[in-house]
């Protein structure tokens, strides 16, 4: 053993920061994509957001004569940029007169000075900004038509969710009560659960209170009553029986199996929980057709009264790739809207040197490089993305054909051998990115699933088995709903091998109950 020094050569994958910047946009989402794209253009000078109101007229004009470094513009899919008017139909009116000043034609400054014109000089002393002044540009008479105005649209869709607490507490403070009470009630509404029931019990919040308060375990209950009696009906209950006997008490005396009701909530919901209708029939002596109606009474009550103030706004998802049948075939294509259309500006581009070597030739000529890097990686992300749907598409024709039932087995070996990339380039590809088919938007890793044998000798999707059994189920006689061994004795019968408790873990997967559960009288 001793010490020496060798020269050794190799090959080896280094990830450059490129590499690493087409990685990273690959697996972003839209939503992600655009936040990255406007982080970038703000930090880099060199890129900038094409304008609907710049023609081609405009971009030609620009001088890049001599600068070895100039570039073709390019968008954000990665073509080259026509800038015609229809590829920024998302910018406003507005937002295009303010682009730019020097851009305003005579024509447009003659509307102004007389929209000005028409302010009165002697104005109410009640009127408001509001009334004179708006937000909105002045109309033109090629909009005189137009009366429409979506600032309100805008309020109602930015507004802001009423929740549980905030709409307690309002009814809270139109009731008269003492600052005692008050502050009980405030307690007991901050001790409530998402579905409002009482998360702690009444011995609890009485120990939460200051002694010298001398507040007694009766006036909590006081208030909890009176809660209880808000809107919703049933707020600040103990328990399920609490919450459903106070919501029973409300209707009117003269409701039909009221009584039954109550008595079954009290004594028998554990048996009407494990859908024990025999037992219900004996123990409370009401008919099968009666004990229908009581159980349709009792469905009518909310269990969970909270719920109605969740958090529940709608989100929505912006599609990466359109599907559509044109001539028998289908198409593929990019959704064109999931980006700004960015560019390099080519006034910048062409304040490079190429023999300077000062500091700020230096930070043009790289940024320039780094806008480059970029419009690269995002024409391969844009590239990838379109090739893989185009194979998915390929592979699931019948699913667009159709449906779920025809959906075939597909992994990501499959599409990576297609197209010629890593697997787990795949899975970056279709991870958060959706697809908009005539069927529905899908997920890209929705058209992924296992397979099982068929007796055939052939393979069967997972998915198409959950659509199976998912169709089997609403067919079913809700009297005598099929167990999960009937499910795989019927897919046994289609030429499908597949287990009980495979069944099982698929019906779970689409939230279907266990057949004791569905059972019902009628």
């Amino acid at each position: 053993m001793k010490q020496s020094l060798q020269l050794r050569m190799s090959q080896n994958l280094v990830m450059t920061p490129q590499l690493q910047q087409a990685i990273r946009l690959l697996q972003l989402s839209t939503l992600d994509l655009q936040q990255e794209i406007q982080e970038i253009v703000d930090a880099n000078p060199m890129l900038e957001v094409s304008e609907e109101h710049e023609s081609t007229d405009d971009s030609n004009n620009n001088d890049t004569d001599g600068n070895p470094d100039t570039v073709e513009s390019i968008s954000a899919n990665g073509e080259a940029d026509a800038q015609s008017p229809s590829e920024f139909s998302d910018y406003s009116d507005s937002d295009l007169a303010h682009a730019n000043s020097d851009s305003v034609t005579e024509q447009n400054a003659s509307e102004e000075m007389e929209w000005h014109d028409n302010i009165p000089t002697e104005l109410p002393v009640d009127s408001k900004w509001e009334d004179i002044y708006t937000n909105t540009p002045p109309p033109s008479s090629n909009n005189s038509n137009s009366d429409f105005n979506e600032l309100a649209d805008l309020e109602n869709r930015n507004s802001t969710v009423e929740t549980l607490t905030s709409h307690l507490m309002w009814q809270l403070n139109l009731t008269p009560m003492s600052d005692t009470d008050c502050l009980i009630a405030t307690t007991l509404i901050d001790a409530l659960e998402p579905s409002g029931i009482l998360g702690v019990t009444v011995e609890e919040i009485l120990e939460g209170f200051d002694p010298e308060l001398d507040i007694e375990l009766d006036e909590i209950e006081a208030v909890r009553h009176r809660l209880q009696q808000f809107d919703p009906v049933g707020i600040a209950s103990k328990d399920l029986v609490d919450c459903l006997m106070v919501q029973l008490a409300q209707l009117p005396p003269t409701t039909p199996w009221r009584e039954q009701a109550a008595q079954i909530i009290n004594r028998h919901l554990q048996l009407l929980a494990s859908r024990d209708f025999t037992q219900l029939m004996r123990r409370t002596r009401l008919k099968e057709h009666d004990l229908s109606e009581v159980i349709a009474l009792i469905r009518s009550l909310n269990p969970h009264p909270g719920d109605a103030y969740q958090d529940n706004a709608a989100q929505y998802v912006v599609p990466d790739v359109f599907v559509s049948k044109d001539n028998g075939r289908w198409v593929v294509e990019l959704n064109p809207s999931i980006a700004p259309k960015i560019r390099i500006n080519t006034e910048y581009a062409s304040l490079i040197k190429r023999a300077d070597n000062s500091s700020d030739n230096t930070f043009l000529r790289d940024n320039l490089q780094e806008a480059k890097w970029f419009l690269k990686s995002l024409h391969s992300r844009n590239e990838t993305l379109l090739k893989v749907a185009t194979k998915i598409v390929e592979h699931q024709r019948g699913f667009l054909e159709h449906g779920e039932e025809a959906m075939k087995p597909l992994v990501l070996h499959s599409i990576a051998v297609d197209v010629d990339m890593h697997e787990s380039t795949i899975s970056r590809v279709t991870t958060q990115k959706y697809i908009h088919t005539p069927r529905g938007i899908f997920e890209l890793k929705y058209f992924f699933s296992s397979h099982v044998a068929t007796a055939e000798g052939g393979e069967c999707s997972s998915t198409a088995i959950r659509a199976i059994i998912k169709k089997l189920v609403a067919a079913e006689n809700t009297k005598k709903p099929l167990s999960d061994n009937k499910i795989a004795n019927l897919l046994d019968e289609q030429g499908i091998k597949v287990a009980r408790r495979t069944i099982a873990k698929y019906r779970e997967s689409l939230s279907i109950r266990p057949s004791n559960e569905r059972k019902r009288l009628s």
